[in-house]
Formats: C-alpha cells, sequence, structure tokens
C-alpha cells in the first residue's frame, strides 16, 4: 500500500506544474474520477439527486467538476457553495465555478446562509448521493462556520456519502479530528492514500486511490515543490538568529574565496548570521570580500589540530555547520577535520564538502548516522567509495542510495544533473547549466545547502531545495546576462529566484528526452 503525506502531495504538484500539468488539468482529472467512481457504485446516474456541498478552495473546485459530470450523465445536481462566490480561494477553483454557472439547465447552485438552513437541509435529506467537497488537505486549526454546520447536516443524512480526497475535518496525516469531521461511506482519495486515512476507517468508509494524472517525473525530479516545501516562513515577530546561524570552516594560505562564497551564498537565503572561521593566513582576504561576514582567526596558518577546540566552542554557538571549502590537502588538516567530525554531535546538521571530503575517505566511519549531508563530484565519490561511477543515470543512482543507506545520512553528487538520496528517496536535479562548471559554483551549492538546514530542513530536503536553486540561478543568469558566469552571479541571483522562481522555471528540450529515455 502506498502511502503520502500533504507536504509530499503538495511537492508533486508544484513539480506537475513545472513539468506542464498544471492545477487546472489536475483538478479536472480529480473532479472526474470522483464521478466514474459514484457511477461504479450506485450504476445508472440517470435522474439521481446528487447534493455536492463544496468550499472555497481547490477540495471544492474538485467538487465542482465531480458536479459538472455527474450532471452531464443525467443526475439532477444542487451544488451548495459554503459561502460567497468572490470568497473562492484559488483560480482553479473561481474557474470551475464559471464553468458550473454557465450550465443554468443542468445544476443548480446555492451559495449558504445561515437563513436558507432549513432549505440546505431538506435538500441533503432528499439527496441520493451527497459529496463532501468542504475541506480538503489544507485544514489549520479547528472547523469553523458555516463548514461545522454543513458537516453536522451531512453527517445526519441518510444518503450515500462520498468524500473528495478527505472528509471535512480530518487530518489525513495524522488521523485526528479538527473538532468535527465527516463521517462517510466512501472516500475518493488521489494518488496514494494519506497516512491519516487508514486510522479512521469509521469516517473514511471505503477507501479508493483514484489516479488524477500526476507525472511519474514528478516524484523522480526536483521542483519548485521540493523548494518552497523548504523555505522558513518569515514571521512579523522575527528577531536576528531565528532564520539561523551558520558556521563554515574552511580557507588556506592558498585558498580565501571557497569559504567566502559558501557563507555569502547561505547568506543570500537568508540566514541571520555567517561566520567563517579560517586560518590567519587568509581572514583579512575573507573579511574584505563584506563586512556582513564574521570571521573567526583559528590561530594558525592552516588547519591543524590545535585549533580544534577553539572551533568546537564555535560549533556550540550555531545551527548548522560547512566544512571543507578551501582548506587544503594537509596531513594536519586531515586529522584535525577528522577530530570536529567525531567531535560534533550527531543531531547537529553538517554539510561535508571539498577538501574535507578527501579526509573523510581516511575514515568514513566517523560520520555514520549523523545528520550530515555529502556533497562529492564523481571523482570525490571515486576518492570516498573507491568506486568509477557509471555514465548511466539509473547505475549512478542505485549507487549514490545505496552508499547513502549504508551511511545513514544524505548525499548529493554533484553532476550535469545532481542525484540526491538518503538512502530511502533519491531524486535528481536536472536545472542549471554547461556555464556552471565554472570554479566557485560547488562552494555556493554548500553554502545554500547550509542555509537550509540552520533553518530546520531535513538533510534531504535542504539537499534537493539547495540543488534546485543553485542550478535555476545558473540558468537565470545564462538567460539575462548570458554565459561565462562567475559564482558571485549565482549568490546575487539566489534571492530573486527566491521570490520569483516561477518566472524563471523551464525545461530544456533535450532534458526532456534525456528523462524519457531515464524512465523507459
Amino acid at each position: 500500500m502506498e502511502l503520502t503525506s500533504t507536504d509530499e502531495m503538495k511537492i508533486l504538484e508544484l513539480n506537475s506544474q513545472f513539468l506542464g500539468v498544471d492545477n487546472l488539468t489536475l483538478m479536472e482529472n480529480a473532479g472526474r474520477a470522483v464521478a466514474d467512481e459514484i457511477v461504479k457504485k450506485v450504476g445508472k446516474v440517470t435522474d439521481l439527486s446528487v447534493v455536492v456541498l463544496t468550499g472555497l478552495g481547490n477540495n471544492g473546485g474538485d467538487g465542482m467538476v465531480a458536479a459538472r459530470h455527474l450532471a452531464s450523465r443525467g443526475a439532477k445536481v444542487v451544488v451548495i457553495l459554503a459561502d460567497s462566490p468572490e470568497r473562492i480561494r484559488t483560480k482553479e477553483a473561481k474557474e470551475n465555478f464559471e464553468r458550473l454557472s454557465n450550465l443554468f439547465q443542468t445544476i443548480d447552485i446555492l451559495v449558504y446562509k445561515p437563513d436558507k438552513l432549513d432549505l440546505v437541509r431538506d435538500l441533503c435529506e432528499k439527496a441520493n448521493v451527497i459529496i463532501d467537497a468542504l475541506l480538503g488537505t489544507g485544514l489549520k486549526g479547528e472547523v469553523r462556520e458555516p463548514y461545522r454546520t454543513l458537516i453536522s447536516i451531512l453527517n445526519e443524512c441518510k444518503g450515500y456519502k462520498v468524500a473528495v480526497d478527505v472528509p471535512s475535518g480530518l487530518n489525513p496525516d495524522t488521523g485526528e479530528v479538527h473538532g468535527v469531521s465527516a463521517k462517510v461511506d466512501l472516500t475518493i482519495t488521489f494518488h496514494a492514500i494519506k497516512r491519516g486515512l487508514i486510522k479512521r476507517k469509521d469516517l473514511t468508509g471505503d477507501l479508493i486511490v483514484a489516479n488524477i494524472g500526476i507525472p511519474k517525473e514528478s516524484e523522480l525530479i526536483v521542483g519548485p515543490g521540493d523548494l518552497v516545501l523548504s523555505l522558513k516562513p518569515r514571521v512579523p515577530e522575527s528577531k536576528k538568529g531565528d532564520y539561523g546561524r551558520v558556521l563554515v570552516i574552511g580557507g588556506s594560505d592558498v585558498f580565501s574565496g571557497a569559504p567566502a562564497l559558501t557563507a555569502l551564498a547561505a547568506q543570500s537565503v537568508g540566514v541571520d548570521i555567517a561566520i567563517v572561521a579560517s586560518p590567519s593566513s587568509v581572514t583579512n582576504s575573507i573579511r574584505s570580500f563584506s563586512p556582513t561576514l564574521i570571521v573567526h582567526d583559528i590561530g594558525a596558518d592552516y588547519l591543524n589540530l590545535e585549533c580544534v577546540d577553539k572551533i568546537m566552542r564555535i560549533i556550540e554557538r550555531v545551527d548548522a555547520i560547512a566544512i571543507g571549502p578551501g582548506l587544503g590537502v594537509r596531513e594536519e588538516t586531515f586529522n584535525a577535520v577528522l577530530d570536529i567530525l567525531r567531535r560534533t554531535p550527531k543531531d547537529k546538521p553538517i554539510v561535508i564538502d571539498a577538501d574535507a571530503l578527501k579526509a573523510l575517505a581516511k575514515e568514513i566511519g566517523v560520520i555514520e548516522g549523523k545528520r550530515a549531508v555529502l556533497t562529492p563530484h564523481a571523482g570525490e565519490f571515486k576518492i570516498l567509495f573507491g568506486i568509477t561511477l557509471s555514465k548511466d543515470y539509473r547505475e549512478r543512482m542505485r549507487e549514490v542510495e545505496k552508499r547513502a543507506r549504508e551511511l545513514r545520512l544524505t548525499i548529493l553528487l554533484k553532476g550535469p544533473w545532481d542525484i540526491i538520496s538518503n538512502g530511502e528517496k533519491t531524486k535528481i536535479n536536472i536545472t542549471g547549466n554547461a556555464w556552471m562548471t565554472v570554479g566557485g559554483t560547488g562552494d555556493v551549492l554548500t553554502g545554500i545547502v547550509v542555509a537550509f538546514l540552520a533553518q530546520g530542513c531535513s538533510t534531504f530536503r535542504a539537499a534537493c531545495a539547495a540543488a534546485f536553486i543553485n542550478g535555476l540561478a545558473g540558468d537565470y543568469v545564462v538567460e539575462t546576462k548570458g554565459g561565462h558566469i562567475s559564482p558571485i552571479d549565482l549568490i546575487n541571483t539566489i534571492p530573486i529566484i527566491l521570490t520569483k522562481y516561477e518566472k524563471a522555471v523551464k525545461i530544456h528540450p533535450a532534458v526532456k528526452k534525456s528523462l524519457k529515455s531515464l524512465l523507459t
């Protein structure tokens, strides 16, 4: 039995839009599926009396589509809208209400008001079928009026009761009731069963899963859904620190830019405080990148074991860590990296990149089971695991998933298409372009990952969202400025992507062709 959650469904719906299957199409498919299942249950619907109770969101829109399809097959349909049509919340539901409004001969529409309570009750009591399309998966808090009254009327009726996706008032993730819930004979849920529904058969009645045309690719790819569900809402009461403190451990006498790019990228995502712990030889250089960076001198010309205690004291004060950018490959540095990884608490999120991956290869067990994201490219993956990855993406996905499962962490394999896996789920990111081979783009990616970790995301979700944004920023820069991009271009573009990403979402035709081969 395939189970899902409301968050997972939101991701799939948004990713479907990214792939060109919009909400209006999904709503049409959902409503028709409801009508089809009702016909299967009751047989001939000619002259069947149907009442559809509809809310103001997409669940109500699904019910409106079902009403239209049942009416076209000869049913006598009355649609009862919970409130004024002007208060319908989504453009898809508004579109379907307009379509219903044109069907003056086959569908009656009644807008509920308290003075029509007796009429609504009478219509429901006389109906052969009552469809619950009042409240869907987005309900927060207790059920309020007029929904509470309409649900009560529904529950009192003797007709055959059908819920669209989820009985109104029932939490589809937990099975809890938001004060009051519809109790129906049949629930037609979409794409997969929500976890909470199987706990409340007393309310859902028979459970049927309807396919509404969500493409398989929406589960395979990283898309806008993975980003939207990773963004931490900004509230008026926010204060400094609420959106994360990150520490970047990096830099050496040779490399000063890498840790600065990582910290600046984290800031561009929205973390409140970005700290860089770097060797004495490059602290001033890193400070010169931006006055907003806090730079701690670790008291040596390169990272070594004598610096670790000082770094661990900083780690106590931050929400997430990135280690590796520009550290260098001295043996003393590798030993210090491993010591830091051993001493970092398991629940402290950490991104391991660049030279820190080379250090990890010496004792990979120190990271097992920690809340970590590894961000290797194919060469670093070989250093870590001794394996040359196949060019076949299906083989690559299986290998990345296997290693992530063994280590119980998340791996983000960088490449023309990034592969992200936590050992249970595996996705590919198809944003990005060949201009992003320039040095520093990986450091930017690391900064985005650590920012999402600092804001409370799971390692898998943080890696997915970061890969999507990083690639999309690269696509946006090439589209608006041309090629020959720099990491700074990406950093400056990230805030634009976070607020206006829909304008930049496009899939190159070559990517579509490759996706097809991957799924066959």
